[in-house]
Parts: structure tokens; sequence; C-alpha cells
């Protein structure tokens, strides 16, 4: 399994590298009245993907924390559940016939 991961890490790796090469036209970023940024078009949509995966990421740990709360409520619920149906389980009954034998 290692080895597949080399491999993929190896292939993602060139992937950058040539996009990196073909992409290298320098772009002006221009905001109101900020200084003027001049960035390599691949560095701009390499930090525009670093903010998509941060932003979500930040999403679903909102998600996943919304998720647990709802499972532990819906656990809760089981749980109070399961005790009132044996609150109102009606005692096992014990045949006398086999505890007299059982003697």
């Amino acid at each position: 399994m290692r080895v597949v991961y080399l491999i993929l890490t190896i292939i993602f790796a060139f992937f950058i590298v040539t996009f990196s090469q073909l992409n290298s036209e320098v772009v002006t970023i221009k905001y109101y009245y900020m200084k003027d940024i001049n960035v390599p078009v691949y560095m701009l949509i390499f930090a525009a993907l670093l903010a998509g995966v941060i932003i979500t990421c930040f999403f679903s740990v909102v998600v996943r924390f919304r998720l647990n709360r709802t499972i532990s409520k819906l656990n809760r619920a089981i749980r109070d559940l399961k005790k009132e149906v044996r609150a109102h389980e009606p005692p096992p009954i014990i045949d006398q016939a086999k505890k007299q034998d059982s003697y």
C-alpha cells in the first residue's frame, strides 16, 4: 500500500511541476486602492485551490459536529425507550412444575 501512495505522490508532484512550468506567466492583481501585486498564474490558482480546501474542511467539521450531536440525541432516545420497554415488561414466569422437579 505504501508503494501505491508513493506512486500517486510522484504523479501528483509531476502534475504540479508541469502545471507550474506551463503557467508561469505573471498576472497583476488589482484590488481597489491597494498596491498592485504581481503573481504567477499557477500561484494564483494554487492559492484559490488552497482557500477552497480550507473552506470545505471548515464546513465539513461543522457538519460532522452537527451529525455527532444528532447521533448522541438519537442514542439517548433509544436508551430511554429501551428503559421504558423494560419497565413495562411483565416479570418472567417461572414454571412451578420445573422448579419442583429440580429438587
